[in-house]
């Protein structure tokens, strides 16, 4: 999810703009770390204005969400590594990473969670596991929420179930609004130069690996502005809490700490316990010396975790 989780416990809650408009963006070095990838599968009988997916592998269905202005390519390295025994189903979301975008101001997120429920439908998925990180995993959640018999279990990789509590417990969606607005007006007005700035100086605090910190910056270069603009507010006016104690599919929470620079362990375990408590069963992981992007900073550990995840 996006957050600004670095520093002493206190700042857990406090929303940084520039990380906001930069979380979720990156992946280009996980990508290029990768071999060539097993051929893409013919696509399924589906076609959206609001995702596109390319499928490699066979087995059991894995749906992969990456986050905000992120490319497919965040997944790429991880993808390959189950392609031997999985079906993965790398997304892409219009908008992102150079990616077209046709629908201006308005919502974002409701409409990636029906057009991957569509999918599901359409390529004859059987439960399949989703993997969502940063505001792919609350897209994750709102897809099991909603389509329960369609998902099999879900994994949220650094996601909060509502972004905005981090301001403080009294927080609600509503009055999360000005902030929201405020967000999304600074990532249509900031001109190039400076929108470029404020990537470059919040990446660091985003990802450790310094090859993905640049890759980071040059995925939301070439996401459209409107796109970005309408996910953050989306996404800091979604709260998906009050629907989690009746939620019956299986969800892990993987989270990261870094007591260098990053967030600290028990400020990281207190919100995330507090925000999932709600959900029977929840399955909640921390990784160390990470911050949000895991797949970048401690590869081989999610990898595990997604084993285990996908083995329950």
């Amino acid at each position: 999810m996006f957050m600004s989780r670095h520093g002493d416990g206190r700042r857990l809650r406090v929303f940084a703009l520039a990380s906001a408009v930069l979380l979720g963006a990156g992946g280009l070095a996980l990508a290029a770390r990768a071999e060539a990838p097993p051929a893409v599968q013919a696509a399924v009988p589906y076609t959206s204005d609001r995702l596109s997916v390319a499928v490699i592998g066979s087995g059991p269905d894995v749906i992969l969400i990456p986050g905000f202005g992120s490319s497919r390519e965040v997944w790429r390295a991880e993808a390959m590594r189950l392609a031997p025994t999985h079906r993965v189903h790398l997304v892409q979301l219009a908008g992102f990473a150079g990616e077209p975008w046709n629908h201006g101001d308005g919502a974002f997120v409701q409409p990636v969670v029906a057009a991957l429920s569509a999918y599901i439908e359409a390529a004859g998925l059987d439960h399949p596991a989703v993997i969502g990180h940063s505001m792919g995993g609350l897209e994750a959640l709102m897809l099991a929420q909603q389509s329960p018999a369609s998902v099999g279990r879900v994994m949220s990789v650094d996601s909060l179930p509502f972004f905005s509590a981090m301001y403080g417990p009294q927080v609600t969606a509503a009055n999360a609004r000005p902030f929201a607005d405020q967000a999304a007006a600074a990532i249509l007005n900031a001109d190039d130069a400076g929108f470029r700035a404020g990537q470059v100086q919040t990446a660091a605090g985003l990802v450790r690996d310094p090859a993905t910190r640049t890759a980071a910056v040059e995925w939301s270069m070439a996401s459209d502005r409107q796109a970005m603009a309408a996910a953050i507010r989306d996404v800091m006016t979604t709260d998906v809490r009050p629907g989690l104690a009746a939620m019956t599919t299986p969800v892990w929470a993987v989270y990261a700490a870094d007591a260098d620079g990053g967030a600290p362990a028990a400020g990281a375990d207190a919100m995330w316990a507090g925000q999932y408590a709600a959900l029977p069963g929840v399955t909640l992981v921390r990784v160390d010396d990470s911050r949000h992007f895991i797949m970048a900073d401690q590869p081989e550990r999610l990898a595990t975790i997604i084993d285990r995840f996908l083995a329950d």
